[in-house]
């Protein structure tokens, strides 16, 4: 019989209907069991009939019971079995295997920050820029004004393209300051460059067809291919780049870093160059051109991009993660008008738009003047920076028994050893110093090669000599 408990502080048709249901469930009201009326049960059970209605309201309003004016109340035929719903219930359904996802993803964290967990005091990590409280408080002002002056239409369901403002902000960039022309309709905004990759490799690609990856190169990108079951083929890189020669025959795609590899550094030769465009011309295959740090050169301005050159069979992937902010998670994807209309058909069944406030911000922070600003600043920090590393690697002498490459553009460079070079006992080794490092395995696909990469974006001028002094003890 259904009880009353005065302490409990729930209140007294929620205790009984809790009863009924646990009596239904575990079998004790077996199905079709006719249940008292409600005047006899409030009797028994000493509440209102009120309270009794309420319940058998809510057992039939949720399929628990049935109800005949004649026949009265009985517990539903639902199909109840005694002794299995409890063990079933914590079971649930057994989740498939994806043996390739837990693996990538250990190799992506890895990548990223280490299996180390311990502090470091000096980190030398090539994936994040520079930011400071001066950036955060301009950044703020951007949010609040934005969000103040949004009309209230800019909070529905927003364009698969991305937030049209920005979209014309970024044209506005990339015209003035990379050299690339293009329409509101050749851009596509994404939350970063690994779902830049994803969106390309199901709007552009079928299942097993074969694409062709820097090796060493950026590892999300091999590993978001291979997750969409791509046949993904490594190209060696060397001192001029790509070697163009090596792309896989029957390659539909060709994932390429042109004016700062990423992981050696070089920049892709313009004989590379030209190639490369041949080839995807004659071969009718994509040029998927990832210019992630292109925009921080120390000798000269920007090179110009592949997209510039041959737009016809280039997709060009831009993020605002250097140039701004990883946590923002705004990129963009720039390519001819029909390719871009299938990433956004993809992006509206699968992702339908960005979140809209870090749209509206960066849109207000780009118009009006915050983000040039922010980028004059950094390239003069980059560029101490940079030459602080520099001469700390030429004063200790590591110049001298290793291979120092990338240090013309971007925010990181590589210190190569041979291959001989005991990479990980010395990337642990200088963990037991303070010094976080990033070893080059870590960006290989099939390549052997052996080294450091560092890089130079967050740690000042005196943390990068001190740095480098430890790892050249250690070494040398």
């Amino acid at each position: 019989m259904l009880k009353v408990n005065r302490e409990d502080k729930s209140p007294i048709w929620q205790q009984l209907l809790d009863q009924a249901i646990h009596n239904i469930t575990t079998g004790k009201w077996p199905p079709g069991e006719l249940l008292p009326p409600t005047r006899e049960l409030a009797l028994l059970v000493g509440v209102s009939r009120s309270t009794i209605q309420i319940v058998y309201e809510e057992l039939f309003s949720r399929g628990y019971t049935v109800t005949n004016w004649r026949g009265g109340t009985r517990v539903s035929e639902w199909g109840y079995q005694a002794g299995t719903q409890e063990e079933s219930m914590h079971q649930g359904p057994s989740t498939p295997e994806i043996p390739y996802i837990s693996t990538a993803v250990n190799q992506l964290n890895n990548w990223f920050r280490g299996t180390e967990q311990q502090h470091v005091e000096i980190d030398f990590c090539p994936h994040e820029p520079y930011l400071d409280e001066h950036f955060r408080k301009i950044w703020r002002q951007s949010f609040l004004q934005a969000s103040a002056v949004a009309d209230l239409d800019t909070w529905g369901y927003g364009n698969p393209y991305g937030y049209t403002p920005l979209r014309e902000q970024i044209q506005r960039y990339l015209t003035f300051e990379r050299g690339v022309h293009v329409d509101i309709d050749q851009i596509i905004l994404t939350s970063g460059a690994q779902h830049s990759i994803d969106l390309i490799a199901q709007a552009l690609l079928h299942e097993g067809e074969t694409v062709s990856v820097e090796d060493p190169g950026f590892p999300a990108a091999w590993m978001t291919m291979k997750y969409r079951r791509m046949n993904v083929v490594p190209v060696p890189v060397d001192e001029y780049g790509l070697q163009v020669e090596h792309i896989h025959p029957q390659s539909k795609l060709t994932f390429v870093t042109p004016s700062h590899q990423c992981a050696v550094g070089v920049i892709l030769s313009e004989p590379r160059r030209q190639q490369l465009l041949q080839l995807a011309a004659q071969k009718q295959f994509w040029i998927v051109e990832d210019d992630y740090d292109g925009e921080f050169r120390y000798r000269g301005g920007p090179l110009p991009t592949l997209f510039s050159q041959q737009p016809q069979h280039t997709l060009y992937m831009m993020s605002f993660s250097k140039m701004v902010a990883p946590g923002i998670r705004i990129s963009a994807v720039v390519g001819p008008k029909n390719a871009i209309h299938q990433l956004a058909q993809v992006q509206a069944l699968t992702y339908r738009h960005l979140p809209i406030m870090e749209q509206l911000t960066l849109s207000h922070f780009i118009e009006h003047g915050h983000f040039m600003r922010h980028m004059r600043r950094a390239r003069n920090v980059y560029r101490r920076r940079h030459e602080a590393m520099t001469k700390a690697i030429m004063a200790t002498g590591l110049g001298k028994h290793f291979k120092l490459s990338g240090i013309e553009t971007g925010l990181h460079m590589l210190l190569e050893a041979k291959e001989s070079f005991e990479e990980e006992e010395l990337t642990n080794l200088a963990l037991t110093q303070g010094v976080r490092v990033y070893p080059l395995s870590k960006y290989c696909l099939e390549s052997n090669r052996k080294g450091w990469v560092l890089g130079f974006a967050k740690i000042d001028e005196a943390a990068i000599e001190e740095g480098i002094s430890r790892l050249a003890k250690i070494l040398l």
